[in-house]
């Protein structure tokens, strides 16, 4: 049997921005990712805190520092997700 866990954790991160031009992908601050022990291109579970609903992605590098998470593809444009 394949199990699976979560092992990080990005609680109350904020969306900053929106790309739905760009394929489905979720755009973080390295140093978040670092601090979260996130990979590059590692499979996430997010969820919307407004409304409870979730979603899976997979996670890109971001410039350090910059304190970003950009939400990208299909997911950015559906009205679920509060940015």
């Amino acid at each position: 049997m394949l199990s699976q866990l979560l092992k990080s954790k990005l609680h109350h991160l904020r969306v900053t921005s929106c790309a739905p031009e760009y394929q489905g992908s979720l755009l973080i601050d390295e140093d978040l990712m670092d601090k979260a022990g996130i990979a590059n291109w590692e499979k996430l579970l997010v969820a919307n805190l407004e409304n409870g609903e979730r979603f899976e992605t997979y996670a890109i590098a971001g410039e350090r520092g910059s304190r970003v998470a950009c939400l990208n593809g299909a997911a950015a444009c559906a009205k679920t997700i509060s940015t």
